[in-house]
């Protein structure tokens, strides 16, 4: 990363600024923290302190209830993602796995062939 990048994940807003940014009120973001749906960083006298990922994270939360869904409804479609983000990135060890079968069947298959 150069210098000039914007660190998305540096958690330096305080409260005050993410309810400007956001529109909601401390309650909700409150809230929303309470129920895991965003977990900011804690300073040093236990304030919350927000990245601007945690305010994407809370606009997206925001939509999500004005589209009418509820806090159980926004974990369901996070635990969705999350095993699709896993599904779809298979590990090393799998894919070892996978190539070898594919190459044993290869040689079954080679085996069998008869001209």
């Amino acid at each position: 990363m150069s210098g000039r990048e914007l660190r998305r994940d540096l958690a330096v807003l305080p409260m005050s600024v993410v309810r400007e940014l956001t529109g909601l009120t401390d309650r909700q973001v409150r809230y929303y923290d309470q129920q895991g749906l965003v977990e900011p960083q804690r300073g040093a006298g236990k304030q919350r302190r927000f990245s601007l990922e945690d305010v994407d994270r809370l606009l997206q939360i925001a939509e999500y209830l004005d589209a009418g869904y509820t806090v159980a409804e926004i974990r369901e479609v996070d635990a969705k993602k999350l095993r699709k983000q896993n599904n779809t990135a298979p590990s090393e060890e799998s894919l070892r796995h996978m190539l070898a079968d594919e190459l044993l069947n290869i040689g079954r298959f080679n085996g069998q062939q008869k001209f």
